[in-house]
């Protein structure tokens, strides 16, 4: 166990498994609650099953708070360097906010992302974008449909929505128009500007390394060929000096 900045560290040689458990708990959860959006006519008992299945995984990320707390040795340290883990964990007990479960499950991939950054950049950024607009689209779904004057009432409405408003190009010909349908809408925004801006960060990153490398390239042959051309010239003098003795 190491504390680094204020984050309490916990060294588990069994931490790839258990992230590896609770992405799929996550997944699994994930499609329960597309089931329940995208088929409105579901049957009770189905019904009832996928909720059991969301409430199971609830649980499940619960008890991994829960142990990672009880072995990090330093508890209140461990409280303020995971205060999001632990309001993820607190707010999808609300109904309206169940979908906030989703941002767990990105916390859990980007931590088993690849060791290097640019891995973890990818992978977050790919797997973030796929499932915050599949997610938000079933979100928005599930909140206007039904609803007086909604806009949205099919999943590929929703998916359109999505797709304009993750973009910030926001045509406006689909817009939410209930409260939780707006709640989705404000996290969806915030969530495409992180997006991009981190898309256009590590592109950045990428030119500039690249940029550097060929400078870096440039210089080395530079320096070579400086070095050649004063050992040629050294040599040349010494030839001239021979032959003037």
């Amino acid at each position: 166990m190491t504390l680094t900045g204020g984050a309490v560290r916990t060294t588990d040689s069994r931490r790839p498994v258990r992230e590896a458990v609770l992405t799929t708990a996550g997944l699994l959860w994930l499609a329960a609650y597309a089931t329940t959006v995208l088929r409105p006519d579901l049957g009770a008992g189905p019904r009832g099953v996928c909720e059991a299945v969301g409430i199971l995984v609830w649980v499940a990320f619960g008890v991994d708070f829960g142990w990672r707390w009880f072995r990090s040795g330093r508890r209140r340290a461990f409280i303020r360097a995971n205060q999001v883990d632990l309001a993820l964990l607190v707010l999808p007990a609300l109904r309206p906010l169940r979908m906030l479960r989703l941002l767990t499950l990105l916390h859990v991939l980007n931590r088993s992302g690849g060791s290097s950054l640019r891995g973890r950049v990818g992978v977050y950024v790919a797997t973030a974008t796929i499932l915050v607009g599949f997610c938000a689209a079933l979100g928005v779904l599930d909140a206007e449909r039904g609803a007086p004057g909604a806009l949205i009432t099919t999943f590929p409405d929703a998916c359109w929505w999505v797709t304009t408003t993750i973009t910030t190009v926001g045509y406006g010909d689909l817009y939410p128009v209930t409260g939780t349908g707006r709640l989705v809408a404000v996290a969806l925004m915030l969530a495409g500007i992180a997006l991009l801006g981190t898309v256009t960060a590590s592109l950045a990153s990428w030119f500039i390394e690249r940029v550097g490398a060929e400078q870096e390239g440039s210089a080395a042959a530079t320096r070579a060929d400086d070095a050649a051309l004063t050992r040629e010239v050294r040599e040349l003098r010494a030839e001239l000096r021979r032959r003037e003795n």
